[in-house]
């Protein structure tokens, strides 16, 4: 057997060794499994027969499409460079492992018949499948695992290099199987490697792995990219041969014959597109329309099917991000009093209807979160103490967000934005917010286009400022532009969106690092540097107890909230889906709700 071993020099090369032995397995290794759960055991059995949320007697044809704003221009979703197109990753690229999202945190084999870690999980050991195939035929192979691990962690997206910073060591274990041995405390990480993609190591020689491509990657995934018009629409055909289809995980899964994403200028046409029958599966995200707008024929004839389903995850974050790299946004004080400004409650009613609750903390609408105005208690309060004179105000003794009374002169609240923006050095002259400088206080808000809702409220916001003599305009771009602009930070205030899960881990890192300051491609848009949240995020990845873990989960959530980095909008408590009739699921719903890996990938089509 040969063993290769690949060592990181301090972040740097990484050096390479042949030589022929066997490995000698320690006597603390644990057994092989069928899956790792981030805290205690999995939820399902070795001998389980499918997901409880999958109906493994699904009938297999049919299809479903769906409609985005925007377009696309590469085929690479795993690079800085170019816009991918929605699900090529999740339909023709697998991974190690699989996400069960009926549990906060667990996954079971996929490429990876069986997973072996210590008790520390100071390393983690896959075990590849030995009928795992890519979709040409080819076997998927312990190179191809450690030529993906290695080139997506130095040449791919910025959230692919924090964990492979993280190995120290990778070592071919044997025919099937690789070991990675770790360099810092992390008990997520072997998750992470879990979920990392799996790609063809052959189909890139000689090509530029950072290079934007029209070429489908080689994936062993259940699905395979049928036809592509750049931009405008992408199909994906379910592979008959695929390798994985008889899996306990995936039994009931990628029933549909063919997945298309259809793209359109902006959001309002993709609607249009819906009620015409040429897409067949619709999320409204905003209240008011769903009881209002839905009265189209497909509907009022039964052929199109509304369905709200509720889900029990984190609100996340939405909202109007400052960029605090801008000298204007730097000072906590003027990002507090343009929260003051924003009439949400005038918005929500105008917009929404007044329905949707507003984001009261990152993990809000979980155990995670804090609870609004509370004081830090016992452990948190713990963990908050030793940064406590780089904290801003509310974090340790409680934070609430500003509520207006619903009036558009929203006097009492700007009252008190006024004297925030005096505090912080800013002025009215001749109805002009200045600074000592005499420079104006003015910037710009970016949205894509087609984002209505958003634009809305933006422009609802515009002229809330104006009472404050600031001049704020909003400027809307495609989607290119957008995405060129945030990766780069080149943007004062943006619509920002940001996902969370029950099972917060490495992905904060990249959320809210220091390196996403200066380093473009990163998701810490509002360019945040807290020695706090990166403490807490390093203690969250090594607790190895439940409580420990909600205990820095809170305590960064206090950092974030407080740090008022994000004016918050609202969110959705349910999803509202509409589809066509034909388009089932099964009864059974996740936790997670409708979340990536329900819609399509339990679904089926039935007359």
């Amino acid at each position: 057997m040969r063993q290769v071993v690949f060592q990181a020099m301090r972040g740097a090369a990484v050096a390479v060794s042949l030589w022929g032995c066997v490995a000698v397995a320690s006597a603390q290794d644990t057994a092989p499994r069928h899956g790792i759960a981030m805290y205690g055991e999995p939820a399902l059995p070795p001998d389980f027969v499918s997901l409880p949320y999958a109906n493994p007697d699904a009938p297999k044809g049919g299809k479903i499409i769906f409609g985005e704003s925007g377009g696309f221009d590469s085929l690479n979703p795993f690079i800085v460079n170019g816009i991918a197109p929605s699900g090529i990753t999740g339909y023709t690229v697998e991974t190690l492992m699989g996400r069960s999202i009926d549990e906060p945190f667990t996954l079971y084999g996929l490429l990876a018949e069986s997973i072996r870690t210590d008790e520390a999980r100071n390393w983690v050991e896959f075990t590849i499948n030995s009928a795992a195939r890519f979709s040409d035929g080819s076997p998927v192979t312990v190179e191809d695992v450690v030529w993906s691990f290695e080139t997506l962690g130095t040449l791919g997206q910025p959230r692919y290099a924090t964990a492979w910073k993280k190995i120290a060591k990778t070592e071919v274990t044997g025919e099937r199987s690789v070991k990675f041995t770790f360099n810092t405390a992390d008990r997520e990480l072997p998750l992470i490697l879990g979920l990392r993609p799996v790609l063809k190591k052959a189909q890139w020689e000689g090509k530029d792995f950072t290079a934007s491509t029209l070429d489908p990657v080689i994936g062993s995934g259940p699905y395979v990219v049928d036809s592509v018009d750049p931009g405008k629409s992408i199909a994906y055909k379910r592979n008959p041969d695929w390798w994985g289809k008889d899996l306990p995980f995936n039994r009931g899964l990628y029933n549909l014959d063919e997945v298309r994403f259809e793209y359109f200028g902006d959001a309002g046409v993709v609607f249009e597109a819906f009620k015409a029958g040429d897409i067949t599966s619709w999320r409204e995200t905003n209240p008011v329309k769903w009881e209002q707008n839905y009265n189209f024929p497909a509907v009022t004839e039964g052929k199109v099917i509304k369905e709200v389903i509720p889900h029990r995850r984190p609100s996340g974050i939405e909202g109007f991000v400052f960029n605090t790299r801008k000298p204007m946004f730097a000072d906590w004080r003027v990002r507090e009093a343009l929260t003051y400004a924003f009439n949400f409650e005038l918005v929500n009613k105008t917009l929404n209807g007044g329905i949707p609750p507003r984001i009261t903390s990152y993990f809000g609408n979980s155990t995670l979160g804090m609870q609004a105005g509370a004081p830090a208690q016992a452990r948190v309060a713990e963990l908050l103490e030793p940064f406590k004179a780089g904290l801003l105000p509310g974090a340790i003794e409680g934070y609430t967000l500003p509520a207006s009374d619903g009036t558009e002169p929203n006097r009492k609240n700007v009252r008190a934005a006024t004297k925030l923006l005096e505090a912080a050095g800013w002025t009215v002259t001749d109805g002009v917010l200045q600074n000592a400088a005499g420079e104006p206080f003015s910037f710009e808000i970016l949205i894509t286009n087609g984002a209505d809702d958003i634009i809305n409220a933006a422009t609802i916001y515009v002229e809330a400022l104006k009472r404050l003599g600031i001049d704020a305009r909003v400027t809307t771009v495609d989607s290119a532009q957008y995405k060129e602009r945030t990766t780069n930070y080149d943007f004062d205030m943006t619509h920002y969106v940001r996902s969370l899960s029950l099972s917060p881990g490495n992905e904060q890192t990249l959320y809210w690092g220091a390196a996403g300051i200066t380093e473009p491609g990163s998701r810490n848009w509002m360019g945040m540097n807290s020695p706090a949240a990166e403490a807490l995020i390093a203690g969250m990845l090594a607790a190895a107890d439940p409580a420990e873990f909600d205990a820095h989960v809170e305590a960064l959530d206090r950092v974030l909230t407080s740090g008022r980095y994000v004016i918050p909008i609202w969110y959705s408590d349910v999803s509202r889906l509409a589809y066509a009739k034909g388009l089932r699921h099964p009864d059974r719903l996740p936790i997670y709700g409708d979340w990536p890996g329900w819609q399509p990938d339990v679904w089926w089509y039935e007359e």
